[in-house]
């Protein structure tokens, strides 16, 4: 009788184990990412039938967005994104693992940039080709060309006609606004990026606003990434991308948490999306990015905007991620209070300066040349000195603050010196204008007709 009890109790306990193992849940890889749906379905679906024991869960942010939240101790294992200085950010915050190299077949660099961090701690996956996404029709309803050069955007042609995003909420701007600031300089950068912020039409608030935008008409073109060229829910044709002669192709990353609660699924995951097969399925057209691995290219090259080869704009200066990581936030405040904040202002003040150019190309007048030269000089000066931008260790304690919450007393004390030295830059720009108008007889903003057409 004991015998007969004592199997009985055997048998229970083994079946209770059972249950328990069976409703126990395999902890899925948790990533966090900026891609869109129709990237992450077809990733998903692929990653979990090679491995069907190991589910993967997506957490859509956008990238500056992803950053705090894994600042703020958000857990994740994975954190999948197209912006360099994002990964950069979290790599000087110790929040990204060391990770070995996986065979690509990659060339260590691509169009000037390097494919993998040199220290390992986030690897490329795909290649991101930036440059403009522009409405056909609506262009040549206005005889407008297509730009060919990031210059071209501050053109007086475009005024009224360019959408951007705002660095401080989009990676994607960010990144090029930091390589052009790289590229052509702290003060000649900015001028750029003032002249076209006097052509805005539009800042919307995230990076695919832009091309959103110039589908439905709202305004023509924008700078922006070949992935979000396309949205989903537009007319087809009615948005083309063109990479400009100074190509911009930057590698899209992914890397591993270093508090990562599943490291043994986020390994393979990474192992996953740089395998042949994962790498072919970017190549698909529901997501047509570039894979950094060049044997999963068809035979013949035939991939439009093929990178491999092509000379590109980090090649008069490779992009210091880290450079831009250390100022990432300065950056921000500095655009936000002088182009974003400004728009309205800063798009009178520059159609005064290209009308006064205008009417001084018809009439020579040294005393308004030396005017419309200050004004041209006050609008495009920084707030804050490229030597004193260098001085990295005065930003490191810069952050995104959300709306409702106070601004650090140190840094509000910078915003306001920014503020402050823009506003004194726009203020001397008018005045000069002004006086410019005066000496020509005319009134600033009522002369050539360079606006919204």
């Amino acid at each position: 009788m004991f015998r007969t009890l004592f199997i009985h109790i055997l048998i229970v306990l083994a079946l209770s184990a059972g249950a328990a193992g069976a409703n126990e849940k395999v902890r899925p890889v948790r990533v966090l990412t900026s891609f869109p749906p129709q990237l992450l379905k077809l990733f998903q679906d692929a990653f979990e039938k090679r491995h069907p024991g190991i589910p993967v869960e997506f957490v859509q942010r956008k990238t500056t967005a992803a950053v705090a939240n894994i600042m703020g101790e958000r857990r994740a294992d994975i954190f999948w994104a197209s912006a360099p200085d994002a990964f950069e950010i979290l790599k000087r915050a110790g929040r990204l693992a060391p990770l070995d190299p996986r065979p690509t077949g990659a060339p260590s660099l691509i169009a000037g940039y390097p494919v993998n961090d040199p220290d390992l701690t986030y690897l490329g996956f795909a290649l991101s080709g930036y440059g403009f996404v522009y409405n056909p029709s609506y262009l040549e309803e206005r005889g407008l060309p297509v730009p060919k050069a990031w210059s071209d955007l501050a053109a007086p042609v475009y005024a009224g006609h360019v959408g951007i995003s705002s660095p401080s909420r989009s990676g994607t701007m960010h990144l090029m606004v930091e390589a052009i600031l790289q590229v052509y300089g702290w003060d000649r950068g900015w001028g750029i990026w003032s002249e076209i912020g006097g052509n805005l039409a539009t800042v919307t608030a995230r990076s695919f606003g832009v091309s959103a935008g110039v589908a439905r008409g709202r305004f023509g073109i924008g700078p922006t990434i070949d992935f979000l060229a396309n949205p989903e829910g537009v007319p087809k044709g009615s948005t083309r991308f063109s990479l400009p002669d100074e190509t911009m192709f930057v590698p899209a990353s992914i890397a591993i948490l270093a508090d990562a609660g599943n490291r043994d699924g986020a390994e393979r995951f990474v192992d996953f999306v740089l395998s042949p097969e994962g790498q072919a399925i970017l190549l698909d057209p529901a997501i047509a990015r570039l894979p950094i691995s060049p044997s999963v290219y068809p035979a013949d090259e035939a991939v439009a905007g093929s990178p491999f080869g092509r000379e590109g704009l980090f090649t008069k200066g490779i992009f210091d991620a880290g450079l831009s990581a250390a100022r990432y936030e300065l950056v921000n405040i500095i655009f936000d209070e002088m182009i974003t904040f400004r728009r309205s202002e800063l798009g009178r003040l520059w159609r005064s300066v290209q009308e006064l150019e205008a009417a001084l190309s018809r009439h020579a007048d040294a005393g308004a040349a030396k005017l419309v030269g200050e004004a041209r000089s006050a609008l495009t000066k920084p707030p804050l000195s490229g030597a004193e931008a260098m001085e990295l260790e005065r930003w490191t304690g810069l952050v995104r603050v959300r709306r409702g919450l106070p601004t650090p007393e140190r840094q509000a004390r910078l915003e306001a010196r920014i503020k402050m030295a823009i506003d004194e830059n726009m203020r001397r720009a008018a005045l000069a204008l002004a006086n410019a108008a005066a000496r020509l007889g005319s009134t600033p903003g009522q002369g050539l007709e360079v606006g919204r057409q």
